[in-house]
C-alpha cells in the first residue's frame, strides 16, 4: 500500500512524508477518521514509507521485499490486532486476531484498504448477538510481541484497527507500552470513535486526523467507477459526504437493500410516533431487536442521518443537503416535525441506544425506550 493508492488526502499525505523524512516519528500515533475516509490504508501506507529502504520521489518503492510483505500485511514486524469473536465459543476461550488474520488479508486485498467495521463483521458472520472486541488476552499478545527484537524493519509496529473495542481491562494493559515503549517501537491506533477511548490513551498518543475526502477527488473516482455522466458523477461526489465506501454504494447500487430497510424503519417509527401509536412503537421495538448489533447500529446511524436531513430542510437549507429520492421525499414532508426545540434531544437519544446497545444492553428494552422517548419529542413545530 503506497501513498500513490490513497484516494485523496494529498496535504495530509505531504505531512506524514515530511514527519519521517526528519526523523520526527512519534511512537504512539492516533489516526481517526471514518473508514470511508481511508484512514486504515493511510496508516498501512505510512507504515510502508517507514520501512522502505528505498523511498522515492515522496513515496515508498512498493517494490523491495519490505513494501511488498507490508502491503500484504505478512510483515513480521508489523502485527495486526483487529475486533474479532466466534460463534459457538467455549466459556473462557480467547478468541485472538491471528487465528484471523487471512480473513482479514483477503478483505483488506479485496477492498483496497478501504471497508468498514460492518464488511469485517459480515465476513465473521457473527450472528444477531455477537460483537467484535478485542479482549484482554489480546493485550497481553502485543505487550508480548512487542517485546521481541524486530527480524527484518528498523520499527516494530503495532496497528490496532479499531481501538474503541477494547474493554477496559485490555485498555489498561496497553497503558503502560504507550508510556514506556521499547525503542524502535510504533504503536499506530485506528480509530472511528476516539471518543470512546480512555483519556489515558489519548493523551499519550499524537493524533493523525485524517479528514473527509474533498468533493473533486471522490469525483474523479466516480468516473474511475464507471459513472459516465459528468453532472450524475458531480451529484454523486456530493451526495457522498466526503466517504468513498458512501461513493461506491452509491455508484454501484450495493448494499441498498439494507440502506432502504432502514429508511423504511426510520419512516414506520416517525409515523407513529407522530400518530401517537404506543402499542405498535413497541411492536416497531420488538422488529428492530431482531437485527443483529451492526445492522442495529447501522439503523441508529441513518436515523440520525434523517433527522439532521430533515432539520437542515426545515431550517431553509436544503440546497446544501444530501437527500435524493424517496429519502429527499420523506424528510420534506416530515421537516415540519424537526426543528431547533428537539434536534438535539432527539440525536442524544440516537447516541445513548447505541452507548448502551454497545455495552450489552438488552436489545428489546433499548429499542423500546427509545422509540417511546421519540414518540414524545415528535411534534409540529
Amino acid at each position: 500500500m503506497r501513498f500513490a493508492d490513497i484516494i485523496g488526502q494529498e496535504e495530509l499525505k505531504r505531512r506524514l512524508v515530511q514527519a519521517v523524512d526528519s526523523g520526527r516519528v512519534s511512537h504512539a500515533q492516533l489516526f481517526t477518521g471514518a473508514a470511508g475516509s481511508g484512514a486504515l490504508a493511510l496508516a498501512v501506507a505510512y507504515v510502508q514509507y517507514l520501512c522502505c529502504r528505498h523511498r522515492r520521489d515522496g513515496d515508498s518503492c512498493g517494490e523491495c521485499p519490505d513494501c511488498r510483505q507490508i502491503a500484504d500485511l505478512a510483515h513480521p514486524d508489523l502485527h495486526l490486532v483487529f475486533p474479532v469473536n466466534r460463534q459457538g465459543k467455549k466459556s473462557g476461550e480467547a478468541v485472538l486476531s491471528d487465528s484471523f488474520l487471512p480473513q482479514f488479508r483477503a478483505l483488506f486485498a479485496e477492498r483496497g484498504g478501504y471497508f468498514s467495521p460492518r464488511e469485517w463483521f459480515d465476513r465473521l458472520d457473527l450472528g444477531k448477538t455477537l460483537k467484535g472486541m478485542i479482549s484482554a488476552k489480546e493485550a497481553d499478545g502485543i505487550i508480548r510481541k512487542l517485546s521481541f527484537k524486530s527480524f527484518e524493519a528498523d520499527y516494530k509496529t503495532m496497528l490496532v484497527w479499531l481501538p474503541e473495542t477494547m474493554n477496559e481491562e485490555a485498555a489498561n494493559k496497553i497503558l503502560k507500552i504507550l508510556e514506556e515503549p521499547w525503542e524502535r517501537t510504533l504503536f499506530i491506533l485506528v480509530s472511528e470513535r476516539p471518543d470512546r477511548l480512555l483519556a489515558t490513551i489519548l493523551s499519550r498518543t499524537q493524533e493523525v486526523a485524517v479528514p473527509r475526502i474533498a468533493p473533486e477527488v471522490l469525483e474523479g473516482e466516480a468516473v474511475r467507477l464507471g459513472v459516465g455522466d459528468a453532472a450524475r458523477a458531480h451529484a454523486l461526489a456530493r451526495l457522498s459526504g466526503g466517504d468513498v465506501l458512501e461513493l461506491r454504494r452509491l455508484a454501484t447500487g450495493d448494499d441498498d437493500a439494507a440502506r432502504r430497510d432502514n429508511f423504511e424503519l426510520f419512516c414506520s417509527l416517525m409515523r407513529l410516533s407522530y400518530n401517537d401509536k404506543h402499542l405498535e412503537l413497541i411492536g416497531w421495538a420488538e422488529e428492530a431487536a431482531q437485527l443483529s448489533r451492526e445492522q442495529q447500529r447501522a439503523l441508529l446511524v441513518d436515523a440520525a442521518r434523517l433527522l439532521r436531513e430533515s432539520f437542515m430542510l426545515h431550517a431553509g437549507l436544503g440546497r446544501i443537503g444530501y437527500l435524493w429520492g424517496d429519502e429527499l421525499a420523506f424528510c420534506s414532508k416530515f421537516a415540519p416535525f424537526v426543528g431547533s426545540q428537539n434536534i438535539e434531544p432527539l440525536v442524544a437519544e440516537i447516541e445513548t441506544a447505541m452507548a448502551q446497545l454497545s455495552q450489552n444492553g438488552n436489545p428489546t428494552i433499548v429499542f423500546t425506550h427509545f422509540a417511546l422517548s421519540v414518540s414524545k419529542m415528535i411534534k409540529h413545530l
